[in-house]
């Protein structure tokens, strides 16, 4: 099960992440749906403060896993995407319609698909149900790569915060479950 972070100023402002932590109200929803989560025999969380906060105000006790990190958005870090759409049109244009752009000089849809490819991959040996709080960009990662969709379908894969995504099944053979509704 992967569960995006709780809602945070940078996700309201549709700001690559700069490191903020819960807002008021994220929190509260996420300790809110502490008790609605199955038993797990594993939690991990991405390193990220989000996605930390998250995980402690719903009750996991998750260790950071890097496979888990936020997409490197390189300069852009802590920029609104409309700032980011002023200033450099073409750089993002790019980075949105080719999967191997990194135009902000940090890491492109398709190095992060397949990090979290090979992050399922690890997963498909190990036994019982592990939860991870991961970064709405992982998620859609893992999504596109249990499918064996395009990178191109990351984009199109909204993630809504504090929402969960199941996959079961094992690596090469992925089945998914979108938008389970946390609380």
């Amino acid at each position: 099960m992967l569960i995006s972070p709780a809602i945070t100023e940078a996700l309201r402002e549709a700001r690559f992440d700069d490191g903020c932590s819960l807002d008021a109200t994220g929190l509260r929803l996420a300790q809110t749906a502490a008790g609605s989560l199955p038993a797990a025999e594993r939690a991990l969380c991405s390193p990220t403060v989000r996605c930390r906060e998250t995980a402690a105000a719903l009750g996991l006790h998750a260790e950071d896993a890097m496979a888990l990190a936020a997409l490197d958005a390189g300069r852009w870090r802590g920029s609104t995407l409309a700032d980011v759409s002023a200033k450099e049109p073409e750089s993002l244009a790019r980075w949105l319609t080719d999967p191997d752009a990194a135009p902000h000089g940090g890491e492109s849809v398709r190095a992060v698909c397949d990090r979290a490819g090979a992050w399922l991959d690890s997963l498909a040996g190990e036994p019982g149900r592990a939860i991870a709080v991961a970064e709405p960009e992982l998620v859609r990662a893992a999504v596109v790569r249990a499918l064996g969709a395009p990178e191109s379908a990351f984009w199109r894969t909204d993630v809504p915060p504090l929402t969960a995504v199941e996959l079961s099944g094992r690596a090469e053979r992925w089945n998914v479950r979108l938008g389970r509704a946390l609380g």
